[in-house]
This record gives C-alpha cells, structure tokens and sequence, in this order.
C-alpha cells in the first residue's frame, strides 16, 4: 500500500463517547480518495478541467480501534479493481506511534460529470495507473456483520419509510459549511447526519438518553452507505431509522436520508453497533431492558 495521507485527531473531532466521530472516518477516506486520484491523472486540476468530480458511491467502514484526542495517524491504500465504470479502492487508518489499524474503508468510487450528472468511464490510461498500486483487502478489512450485496432498487421513497413506521430521527438544512465549491454536500456530511440522528434513535427506542451521561454508551463497529444524490446547499433532509437484526451484543440499524421536498432518497446506511462499558472501554452484552425493547422493533427484511 502507498501513504495517502497524515496528520492527528483534533479535540473537535470527538464526540460524546471521547474518540473521534464516524463522519471524520468518511473525511478522511475521502482524503484518501483524492491523494490517489492524483496517482492516476485525475487529481484536482485535472477532475476541474473536465468538470468532473471522484466521488464514492458505496463505502463500507470496519471500526477495529478507538481513536482519542492528539492520536497521531496515516492512512495507506491502493486499488482492488479499476472497472470502466468503477474503481475498487481499499484503505485503512493506521496509528503512527503503535502501527496498529483503527478503521478499514473499501471505496467504491465514480467519475460523474457536474454539468448533467452522468457517470463517466476511466479511460484506459487511468485504469492502468491505478493497477499499478494494486492490493488486497486483507481479513481484517473484510465485511463481517453486514453484507456488501448489490443495494436495493428501485431507492427507497419517504412514502415507504412512513408505511414501514420507521422513526423519525433527524431533520435539518444543508448547510453552505457542509458542502463542497460546486454547493453539494460533502459525502462527511451524510455520516454526519446519521452520527446527529443516534441520540434520538436512542432515547425513542431505549429510553436511554445521553446527555444523561451514564457507564453504559456505544460505539459502531462497522457501517455500509449507499450514496445515492448529492444534496445541495439549502436543501432539507430527513432521516428515517429501523432495526433489521439484534445479536447477542450487537445491533443493526438501517438509516434512510431523503430530501424532504422531493421524498427522494439521497443516500441509504446500515451499522452494526454495540453496547459499550464507559469505564473500561470494551463492548458488553446487550443489557435485558435494552434487548427487551428493541427486540420488538425488528422489522425483517430491512436493507439499504
């Protein structure tokens, strides 16, 4: 694998369970993204000139490792496979002083034209390049709760959100900061939106509220998102939470983001998720009163 990118977990980048937030795992895979369309021909100037945007289009994300404020990283990677209409690439973030892996990111990525938003093929040249930096994902990158099955189409519509009575977890505007210099969200947006929508997932499911604090949190151990549009400044988006499975400690949520005004999907997430002790760090059991109220919420076939 060849380094794509450095640097260390800010304060700010940390949220209520004391380590660095999903969406800034997103960001950086994104990091990663561009640093090797560079090796390919497709760096910024290049993407500019054609009015053509490297964009993932499925990422899955395995969370092996906690990262706390100061933690110093880099990320590697390279290509799987480099399609005509698609490139494969595999990343993981690595912990500078341990050498150990924190996260694995596998990118499915797309060129797509500003102008009209069609997709766009890698020409042979570009393939090439990015072969030339080929790897495998190794076990540890590997899906394990989830499945990485093609997605489900047609896109699930807000109607078919309300018929399932999936709950309501997030609504709010597309902010200019979230967004890119074309005005489209930036694809930490959408996991951003997600990470906003658990504490209220949490306490209509669980009664368990954080900001109550508490010894028992939670923590992802890995996430699948399908981004389907990219919102732009001003647009209002929705969230809308199921539960597909429950394990001995883990859960599976499924999240659909719509644009509220359209009732069109922008983007569809699943994350396997587990109970966390405060004090020691480690996952636990799921507690019974949790598992006995979340257990009637499964509703079956769920998927994204």
């Amino acid at each position: 694998m060849i380094e794509l990118a450095r640097s260390s977990v800010q304060t700010w980048e940390c949220d209520q369970m004391g380590h660095m937030n999903v969406q800034f795992y997103v960001e950086k895979a994104c990091d990663a993204l561009a640093a090797f369309g560079t090796t390919m021909g497709l760096g910024p100037r290049a993407l500019a000139d054609k009015d053509l945007v490297l964009e993932p289009a499925d990422q899955h994300v395995r969370f092996l490792r906690e990262l706390r404020p100061g933690t110093p990283y880099f990320l590697r990677g390279g290509a799987v496979e480099a399609g005509v209409m698609a490139l494969t690439m595999y990343s993981e973030l690595v912990m500078t002083a341990s050498g150990d892996v924190a996260a694995t990111v596998r990118t499915v990525a797309h060129l797509r034209d500003l102008k009209d938003d069609e997709i766009h093929g890698f020409d042979d040249g570009a393939r090439a390049m990015a072969m030339h930096n080929k790897v495998e994902i190794p076990a540890h990158g590997a899906a394990r709760g989830l499945t990485l099955d093609p997605p489900r189409e047609p896109a699930p519509a807000l109607a078919d959100a309300e018929k399932l009575k999936l709950i309501p977890t997030f609504e709010g505007v597309v902010r200019p900061s979230d967004c890119d210099l074309s005005g489209e969200m930036l694809p930490r947006f959408f996991m951003a939106r997600v990470s906003d929508a658990i504490p209220n997932l949490l306490v209509q499911t669980s009664g368990r509220n954080r900001g109550d604090g508490g010894t028992v949190g939670g923590a992802a151990l890995e996430y699948r998102f399908i981004y389907r549009r990219r919102p732009r400044v001003g647009d209002v988006l929705a969230i809308r939470s199921g539960l597909r499975a429950i394990g001995s400690k883990t859960y599976v949520w499924a999240h659909w983001l719509f644009d509220v005004e359209t009732g069109e999907a922008v983007a569809t997430a699943e994350a396997v998720a587990v109970a966390m002790d405060m004090t020691t760090r480690k996952a636990i059991a799921l507690p019974d009163d949790l598992r006995a109220r979340l257990e009637p919420l499964v509703i079956e076939g769920l998927s994204i």
